[in-house]
């Protein structure tokens, strides 16, 4: 197949295409403005493939997406471009709105001009699918996990934004017949993950001897994919799902902040003690909350395990290992962008 993918330089997105590339016979282009959070660096192991193309422009630009539609002429366009940092949010929600809802609603309405377009064979082909977020649901309590028939409740202005963009791509469907997936994923992690998120960034700071900043009291939980592993699924649900229907995916890997940075010191320790000697647990601190902090997240995938067959490969433990060694193993790339960007600036106090 043809796969176009959107945001494609970004965290998850670049996961794919590698393993698109590494693992699949699928021709993939990726689409990509390049903000703060793409990198072309994360695309460097498949960029010299027969197989891969890269287009340079923003997903609300409709004149650039119809002609990257017309030409590519794909079977399946993966949509990850959004803006997607809860934080960056709170300071600052017009992007979010402009990327994640306006970007979305023009994927959606060029891709329905492409995909009328199309003869009979390709039409009963083609998919469109949004990748989104288990944020969408809300906050749950100590019990309980989400599914997908569980009720919309988004918390935050990165949520809200989230649940705008799964309500059209769902109306697209409904109102249009546009053969449309939704897949809402837990907290990723792993490889190439911009330091600015948790896991990246206690591990980046707790190699500098930097203090490892936890939110309130560390107690908020939150389920844990590793991302090669919600890849596999991403690819199982464009080349098998239903059209229409919506799947889950979770590490079923329920940890709190805390558990999560203390078990990164100890892993740090382990591969590279600090000079003194000293814990890396030392370095950890208390700081104010996030306005609106979601408690705990996790996620039910009894639907995508039943139906296409899939499971995620990595524990956490050996999923946090396999990350912890990659950043240690490729400080060039992470270094770079700690120099060019501002990712381990505290942000998301515009509510208080």
């Amino acid at each position: 197949m043809r796969i176009l993918v959107t945001g494609g330089a970004g965290f998850i997105g670049s996961a794919l295409v590698r393993h698109l590339v590494g693992e699949s016979d699928h021709d993939v282009l990726v689409y990509d403005k390049l903000t703060y959070a793409g990198t072309m660096t994360a695309l460097a192991p498949v960029a010299a493939s027969p197989r891969f193309r890269f287009v340079e422009a923003d997903v609300c630009d409709r004149s650039a997406v119809a002609a990257t539609l017309a030409d590519f002429r794909p079977d399946v366009v993966a949509h990850f471009a959004a803006e997607s940092h809860v934080d960056r949010s709170i300071d600052g929600p017009a992007a979010f709105v402009e990327t994640n809802v306006v970007g979305t609603f023009t994927m959606l309405q060029q891709s329905l001009e492409y995909w009328r377009g199309l003869d009979d064979v390709a039409k009963t082909r083609f998919r469109f699918h949004h990748v989104s977020t288990d944020e969408v649901y809300g906050s749950l309590g100590a019990t309980g996990r989400f599914n997908e028939t569980t009720a919309y409740d988004p918390r935050s202005p990165y949520s809200a934004s989230k649940a705008a963009s799964d309500h059209f791509v769902s109306a697209w469907w409904h109102t249009f017949g546009l053969p449309v997936l939704i897949t809402n994923c837990s907290n990723n992690y792993g490889p190439y993950h911009f330091p600015e998120k948790l896991i990246p960034l206690m591990i980046v700071r707790g190699l500098a001897g930097d203090t490892l900043p936890v939110y309130g009291r560390g107690d908020n939980i939150r389920d844990w994919l590793f991302v090669e592993d919600h890849v596999r699924a991403l690819r199982r649900v464009f080349e098998a799902g239903r059209p229409g229907e919506t799947y889950n995916i979770g590490g079923d890997a329920e940890r709190r902040n805390l558990d999560v940075v203390e078990t990164i010191c100890d892993l740090l320790d382990r591969f590279e003690p600090r000079p003194d000697g000293r814990p890396r647990r030392e370095q950890i601190r208390f700081v104010a909350d996030r306005p609106g902090h979601d408690l705990r997240y996790a996620i039910d995938a009894t639907k995508i395990r039943t139906e296409l067959g899939w499971a995620p490969k990595e524990s956490f433990e050996t999923g946090l290992a396999r990350t912890v060694s990659w950043y240690l193993d490729n400080r060039a790339w992470w270094g770079d962008i700690l120099t060019r960007t501002a990712a381990a600036e505290r942000r998301g106090l515009g509510g208080k």
